[in-house]
């Protein structure tokens, strides 16, 4: 396996169920997001170093606006540094699309004509030495 490449990344896309709003509004708790940081992290590493890594630690992590049940999002997870066993990525967690449901409508959305950035973060994962 070469060296990882700086700039790889994966991205992931899913429907943000209704059983998992936590408050009124339909909001969904940040955890939510920082746990797909960490399916998508784990992903890149298999991706670059052929193993699933361990994630050490947040550098920053930064909640922008707000996740809701019916949203359709997306996560990126990009290398960023590349050590001898750690690596650093940025993650971005995007809004494409937002449920909109009402008494008429109660399966109404839309996609966003811009992704709204609900929450970014950096973060170092370890993987086995070569």
């Amino acid at each position: 396996m070469s060296q990882p490449t700086l700039g790889t990344a994966v991205t992931h896309r899913r429907y943000v169920p209704y059983s998992h709003a936590h408050y009124a509004g339909s909001l969904v708790d940040g955890a939510y997001g920082l746990g797909l940081f960490g399916d998508a992290a784990t992903d890149l590493c298999i991706v670059t170093d052929g193993d699933e890594g361990l994630f050490a630690s947040y550098d920053d992590v930064q909640f922008l606006a707000p996740i809701r049940a019916g949203d359709v999002i997306e996560v990126t997870a990009t290398l960023t540094r590349v050590g001898t066993r750690s690596r650093g990525i940025s993650f971005t967690l995007t809004v494409a699309a937002r449920g909109e449901p009402s008494e008429q409508a109660p399966g109404a959305a839309v996609v966003l004509d811009v992704p709204l950035v609900a929450i970014t973060a950096s973060g170092t994962v370890v993987v086995p030495e070569k």
